[in-house]
């Protein structure tokens, strides 16, 4: 059977329906969707995606990264995309791998390989594809399939991830990666910025303040953060705000106002205005639609 194949039968047997499924190996996850997804807007932690079966695109500021069995998907940081299924199917549906990217374990395994712990390059894009190679499929496929013997699962899944991440660093990856875990990487005080956002997304913005929590003057944080993340810091704590907002109305049944309000909008219609230039319509007509679409998956 080939390692694709192979990868795909084990996420069919530990994640039989469709959905996002924790497992049993700190920071695995494996997704199951028999039908495309409408977009969806998120925020995408650092992590390596790999499809066994289907495709995928995610969206991020103008640039589209679509990708499945043949290129994985590896995220540096915390950011907002939009994401959509795009190929699946009952017969064939889509099955991804995600592994959470640890920092720390990232960190000791440039320690322990010095020629790894080189000097991080100029910043890039904090999201990138690349080719799947049989080196890190196969260790891909082996840290999933200690899903069919949990006892082995504290030994090997460490070694099977530490494999996994040497991959990565001697790859296309290796400087995505690298600035990852180097504290005072232009990416970290990127990553230090989009802490204090996601902290103080309610607050007024201050570029002032971003760029002291970042160490960094105003001007090169502007210039970093969109060289690595497709927007700006203002654009970005606005996208956390809406996707805030959309949450509260979909799932705690906050009307338009109070949900604009309560993360940070004093004006209803400015609120109103941002969440259909993001979404793509007003706050009621977009959550309706919504909940069309999940009642179609449930049914």
């Amino acid at each position: 059977m080939r390692q694709v194949d192979e990868l795909a039968a084990l996420i069919e047997r530990f994640a039989p329906t469709d959905g996002v499924h924790a497992t049993a190996i700190p920071r695995l996850k494996l997704v199951r969707l028999s039908q495309p997804s409408e977009p969806m807007h998120g925020l995408h932690e650092p992590a390596l995606c790999v499809i066994a079966a289907g495709a995928k695109q995610v969206i991020l500021g103008e640039r589209i990264y679509r990708y499945d069995a043949a290129r994985c998907l590896v995220v540096s940081l915390d950011l907002p995309v939009i994401g959509q299924v795009v190929e699946a199917t009952p017969e064939q549906p889509y099955l991804c791998v995600k592994l959470e990217l640890d920092p720390a374990a990232i960190g000791a395994l440039m320690l322990d390989a010095a020629p790894l712990a080189e000097r991080p390059a100029a910043p890039a894009p904090g999201m990138a594809l690349s080719p799947m190679t049989p080196a890190l499929l196969d260790a891909v496929v082996r840290l999933t399939g200690l899903l069919a013997s949990p006892a082995d699962i504290p030994v090997l899944a460490p070694l099977a991830e530490r494999e996994i991440l040497y991959r990565l660093l001697t790859g296309e990856q290796a400087a995505r990666l690298r600035q990852i875990a180097v504290a005072e990487s232009k990416l970290q005080q990127v990553n230090r910025a989009i802490g204090w956002i996601k902290r103080n997304y309610r607050r007024p913005f201050s570029i002032d303040i971003v760029a002291a929590e970042a160490r960094m003057s105003p001007s090169a944080l502007h210039q970093h953060f969109k060289a690595v993340t497709a927007m700006s810091p203002l654009q970005y704590q606005k996208q956390l705000r809406l996707q805030e907002a959309r949450r509260l109305i979909l799932s705690h049944a906050h009307d338009a106002a109070s949900a604009g309000f309560e993360v940070g909008y004093e004006s209803p219609s400015q609120f109103s205005r941002e969440y259909s230039r993001l979404f793509g319509a007003p706050p009621v007509r977009d959550v309706a639609r919504l909940r069309g679409a999940q009642a179609d998956l449930g049914a």
